[in-house]
């Protein structure tokens, strides 16, 4: 039986009693059978060759294409796996089963490169997983195609030399120095020329230039090594047909040491001496530093400038030294400070020295040597003045100023004199009309009868000489009834302002809300006074107060005035 040929079989079978003879009696059923299946037949290839292509850009993973062998098997017996027999001594693909559709998958393995290799020609092999060993002998369960792989050329960006460059280069070269060259390509089939460039990102100090045509790279500015050891540098290579495919590289430099920093302190180091000391006495052990690291190591020398003769140095010949004095006793009064002018060198080449100065201070030390004061206090008391004393000094002059400026205060807010006015200077109650009437006689511009008599002042009447203009004028206020209180707070505020010396200048006009009954002075107008000016006794007027003295002054005098 072959499953695959028929897979459902239906058979009827008849039962007959009687022996089955005549007249005997029967009955039927059906019988259903159905074939399971064994793995007894082998995969099959659709094609015996295939031909598949893929671009030599790919990544790493790309789907080259797909295989298809069929199995006339179902399920577990069906499944299969494919393997690559022959054609790929360099491993560029892989092939894997696609479990849902039981296809042979094709990817790459390593980058393909069209100029290396444009074809590869694979034997694939195809078999069953679970073979059943009770029908080995219908043969092998298995199966192969032949795979050809086409390498398309693609535009691809260029590729450099080496992934990266390292250069060493002293830090004593001069501007413009090449320092190294880096190579790069195009491996298309039709070459771009490439042009190469430095990322600013990577060299913010514009230290370092790239010649874009050849790759050469040299320095644009001084090297230093005590600032930058390394420079880490990204070159570009781009292709100027297609500016879009480009390719980095890094580049690492070496800044190798010169000697040409000079030795220096290694700290600040404040010095005193005893002024009991002896000669050879020990006052400061010094060191050096240098910025630069000389493949032998650090070596400094010490010595003095010149001959001193109050100190020495003693060189240890282990990068320090020692400061030693040369003559007994010192005396700050006479010289509070030394200046030791010392100079260190190296032992490289070439040889650096620098001159650094130790100042040393002159101060009384207990018999142990321990420092008490280095202050210039004593050299003041001679003079006979202690810190109390230019404590009171300055104390004093202080005061002084400020007495001053008290004083110039005070006189600033004095009071200003009043100027002297003349007589054609005294107003009161002046109102400015900005023009000039015809006097009593003009009866034209002004009611007289008004001006005799305010108390009966009747509306407001238009000029009948000017164009009236629409102006808000000051309104005649009902006299409010007498009242004792009020009376009182004017009387109270006008004896203030009497007796007030900084009170308005006399030609002002002070207004008060309330309007009490006649003067007592009457009219002082001359309007409704029929007599001459000589007729007029005005000495009342010097019982009104000191706002009207000048007033008295002037129409008091007014008879010795005419005579004269």
């Amino acid at each position: 039986m072959n499953r695959e040929i028929r897979e459902h079989y239906q058979v009827v079978i008849q039962a007959k009693d009687m022996g089955g003879q005549m007249g005997g009696l029967s009955g039927t059923t059906t019988v259903n059978i159905t074939l399971t299946d064994v793995n007894d037949n082998p995969p099959k290839f659709t094609q015996n060759t295939y031909h598949l292509s893929i671009s030599e850009s790919s990544p790493s993973g790309s789907t080259v294409g797909h295989l298809k062998a069929v199995d006339a098997d179902i399920g577990r017996n069906a499944e299969v796996r494919y393997r690559i027999m022959d054609g790929d001594e360099m491993n560029m693909f892989d092939i894997t089963t696609e479990k849902a559709t039981q296809y042979g998958v094709i990817t790459v393995r390593k980058k393909l490169d069209y100029e290396s290799k444009r074809m590869y020609t694979l034997k694939v092999e195809v078999e069953n997983t679970h073979i059943d060993p009770r029908f080995h002998y219908l043969g092998p369960f298995k199966d192969t195609a032949t795979v050809k792989i086409t390498i398309e050329d693609a535009d691809e960006p260029p590729i450099f030399g080496r992934p990266s460059y390292m250069f060493k280069v002293h830090e004593d070269i001069e501007v413009g120095t090449i320092i190294g060259t880096v190579m790069a390509r195009d491996p298309d089939t039709i070459s771009s020329p490439i042009r190469f460039s430095l990322d600013r990102h990577t060299d913010l100090d514009r230290i370092f230039n790239i010649h874009s045509g050849n790759g050469s790279i040299y320095t644009a500015k001084p090297l230093d090594r005590e600032i930058s050891q390394w420079h880490n540098l990204s070159i570009i290579a781009t292709e100027i047909n297609n500016p879009k495919q480009n390719t980095r590289a890094t580049v690492y430099i070496l800044i190798l040491d010169v000697n040409d920093n000079a030795p220096q302190f290694a700290m600040f180091y404040d010095t005193f001496v005893c002024e009991n000391a002896r000669p050879g006495q020990l006052i400061q052990t010094i060191s050096a530093i240098d910025k630069d690291e000389p493949p032998g190591g650090q070596k400094f020398f010490f010595s003095l400038a010149s001959v001193n003769p109050n100190f020495t140095v003693q060189d240890n010949e282990d990068n320090t030294a020692r400061i030693l004095t040369r003559r007994n006793g010192f005396n700050r009064h006479e010289i509070n400070n030394y200046l030791l002018p010392v100079v260190i060198s190296d032992n490289d080449y070439p040889i650096q020295s620098s001159t650094g100065t130790l100042t040393i201070r002159v101060c009384t030390c207990d018999n142990q040597g321990n420092m008490q004061s280095c202050s210039a206090e004593a050299l003041l008391l001679p003079a006979g003045l202690s810190t109390g004393a230019l404590i009171a000094i300055l104390l004093c002059i202080i005061i002084l100023l400020l007495i001053v400026v008290l004083f110039a205060a005070l006189k600033r807010q004095r009071k200003k004199e009043p100027l002297v006015l003349s007589k054609e200077d005294i107003r009161d109650n002046i109102v400015s009309y900005n023009d000039e009437g015809g006097g009593e006689e003009d009866t034209q511009a002004f009611d007289i009868g008004t001006l005799r008599n305010p108390g009966v002042m009747e509306d407001k009447k238009h000029r009948r000489d000017i164009i009236p203009e629409n102006l808000l004028l000051p309104r005649r206020t009902a006299s409010a009834p007498d009242n004792t209180d009020v009376r009182d707070f004017i009387n109270q505020r006008l004896k203030e302002h009497d007796n007030d010396p900084t009170a308005p200048p006399y030609d002002s006009l002070a207004t008060y809300a309330y309007e009490g009954n006649d003067s007592i002075a009457e009219s002082l107008s001359s309007l409704e006074s029929s007599t001459t000016e000589g007729d007029q006794n005005y000495e009342y007027l010097k019982e009104w107060g000191p706002r009207f003295n000048k007033l008295a002054e002037m129409y008091g005098n007014g008879e010795s005035d005419k005579d004269s």
